[in-house]
């Protein structure tokens, strides 16, 4: 096992340094072992991890991954090692983290020079995305994900929910008017909003009487990712229907006006998903437990 281990950080530093040579000189032995780890290493799994030319040294697609998953692994075996011991170990390692757009942008990413200067042996892999990652096949840590769950393969820590907001610009509601009620919408157009193209927007979504509803609109634009959004709308496009910590960035624009207070969409769970592991390395636990704290004040209690 020791042998392995010691093969994965030689691998590691010759890929993050790309030339066996250097490899060698950082770790303080000869070239020769270096290269033996890593033949011994291919050999051992089956594959070509490096692709060597005169010139460079490449990480191969089954390399890169190996890459990744070594990483991982290093990190937490020196954590194991350290599990018993009475002193507070810094914590190291990599985390990768999903988060939507809007959360990362208004909340999360501003704060983040605290987090990292409590625990500064941390690197962050931060994904601002608005699909849906696959948590175990693309190997993150942990996600945050707002609407309701499905992959019952996860652990979900629920947080609050979001409330949702109508939002339109100032120039759109002077060149269309400002709705009053449900009917008033049928003059009106609605930015729609996708996660791949393809689907079919379900149209304008409130709740009445406990029940959710969908009126059909039409629109000239949709957009699949939480910025285009904002910005169709910013630009006079229709109205759009976002989560209140979206409203933070798009109400320091100064140009969108909050309608339809009596039709809102209804509010949406939001949860930190991990996976279904039975000890979470203790980076991931200070982490989620950090952006649990940094979330809660901007959601309803669950």
């Amino acid at each position: 096992m020791m042998n392995q281990l010691e093969a994965m950080r030689i691998y590691l530093r010759v890929a993050d340094l790309r030339s066996f040579t250097q490899a060698a000189d950082s770790l303080n032995l000869p070239k020769a072992t270096v290269s033996e780890a890593i033949k011994q290493l291919e050999t051992q799994l089956g594959t070509r991890l490096l692709q060597r030319t005169t010139r460079s040294v490449q990480m191969t697609q089954d390399g890169m991954l190996y890459y990744e998953r070594s990483k991982d692994l290093l990190y937490d075996f020196a954590e194991l090692t350290s599990l018993f011991d009475s002193q507070q170990t810094p914590l190291h390692g990599r985390l990768r983290v999903d988060l939507p757009v809007a959360a990362a942008r208004n909340i999360v990413i501003p704060a983040l020079p605290e987090f990292l200067a409590l625990h500064p042996g941390i690197e962050i892999e931060l994904s601002c995305t608005d699909r849906r990652v696959d948590l175990i096949r693309e190997g993150f840590d942990c996600v945050m994900r707002v609407g309701t769950l499905h992959d019952s393969s996860l652990i979900a820590r629920p947080l609050g929910y979001l409330g949702q907001v109508n939002l339109a610009s100032k120039t759109y509601l002077e060149q269309w008017g400002t709705p009053r009620e449900l009917d008033d919408l049928q003059a009106h157009f609605l930015i729609h909003y996708v996660s791949n193209f393809g689907n079919k927007s379900l149209g304008f979504e409130y709740q009445q009487a406990g029940k959710t509803h969908y009126l059909a609109m039409k629109g000239g634009m949709t957009v699949n990712n939480s910025d285009a959004y904002h910005a169709a709308c910013q630009a006079g496009f229709g109205i759009i229907q976002v989560p209140q910590f979206g409203q933070l960035h798009a109400a320091s624009l100064q140009n969108l006006v909050s309608i339809l207070p009596d039709y809102q969409a209804p509010s949406m769970p939001v949860s930190i998903l991990y996976p279904d592991r039975r000890h979470l390395a203790k980076r991931t636990q200070k982490f989620i437990e950090w952006l649990s704290d940094k979330l809660k004040p901007h959601l309803l209690p669950a």
